[in-house]
């Protein structure tokens, strides 16, 4: 009778999803992404329409309110300082943000685990492969990126390459140093004995091996990246206005935030519970693929 081996992966996610902390954080996400998928659906308004008039309204906690500016019906989450709904710019925002992360935490894994498979299974291209990874190293990951994105224009595109070559170096260190740890294993020594090719050694028993390291660090990776749009947005080196984008939407907000404190906590709290969540997630992987750890 043959038994039936479970794949890693899925039993891992079956692990998650046992742990409470790890299930709402991923139900959470899945909530978010699926708002900003529906973002042309669900988003009452244009996240660029302006309306003077109603402009700094407060949400449905002002409704009411007697002094000031009024609570305008159907935006209830407020309006900004040119009357643009709130709740439509977050979702549309969302739409940006999220892609941003996707894209570059997708593209640094690609180059990153390609350099650090080349650069642990040959020893003659780690040297010169890492030495390449530590001058990226020697500037401040945001420096990096705003310094790239000095050099190629702010734009939406630029942003996303200068946040997913910062993104190389973190993946390509951590998978060379699982690597260096595989390849001397007994297996991959008999695997080579039997005459099997590098590549097929590097893609059907190395990275397979060390796929469940990659995949934490690219959870972990997608809050960084996140935080990092946000923060070149806020530095008007992002997504270029009127483009909505959550750390656009702070950078906006910040000249009204006694006025209007909304402004701020609504997209702050939104990047703050995003990041929370995908680090929560990788943490809780980590700890369910150690191999150190017993079931």
């Amino acid at each position: 009778m043959e038994l039936k081996r479970e794949n890693p992966l899925k039993g891992a996610f079956r692990k998650l999803l046992k742990n409470k902390l790890a299930t709402a954080c991923f139900i959470i996400l899945l909530i978010e992404i699926l708002l900003v998928v529906l973002a042309p659906l669900i988003a009452p308004y244009d996240p660029e329409a302006q309306d003077v008039y109603v402009k700094l309204a407060p949400g449905f906690w002002g409704m009411n309110n007697t002094t000031g500016v009024p609570y305008a019906p159907g935006h209830w989450l407020g309006t900004d300082n040119l009357g643009r709904d709130i709740f439509s710019r977050l979702l549309w925002g969302g739409r940006i943000t999220l892609t941003v992360g996707f894209v570059s935490t997708m593209t640094g894994l690609f180059f990153g685990v390609l350099f650090g498979l080349l650069a642990g299974f040959y020893k003659k291209l780690d040297n010169i492969i890492m030495r390449f990874m530590d001058l990226l190293f020697t500037f401040p990951g945001i420096l990096l990126a705003m310094l790239i994105v000095a050099m190629l224009g702010v734009s939406t595109v630029n942003a996303t390459i200068a946040i997913s070559v910062w993104s190389i170096p973190n993946f390509a260190r951590m998978t060379r140093g699982k690597v260096l740890q595989i390849k001397e294993e007994d297996y991959i020594m008999a695997i080579r004995s039997l005459g099997a090719r590098d590549t097929r050694i590097l893609l059907c028993h190395v990275l397979v091996n060390a796929l469940p390291v990659i995949i934490v660090i690219a959870t972990m990776r997608m809050a960084s990246s996140i935080m990092s749009i946000a923060t070149l947005s806020y530095l008007g080196l992002g997504s270029p206005p009127p483009t909505p984008e959550w750390g656009g939407m702070i950078s906006i907000a910040k000249d009204y935030m006694w006025d209007r404190p909304s402004l701020i906590i609504i997209p702050g709290v939104v990047v703050m519970i995003t990041v929370i969540c995908f680090n929560i997630l990788g943490d809780k992987l980590r700890d369910i693929l150690d191999p150190s750890l017993k079931d």
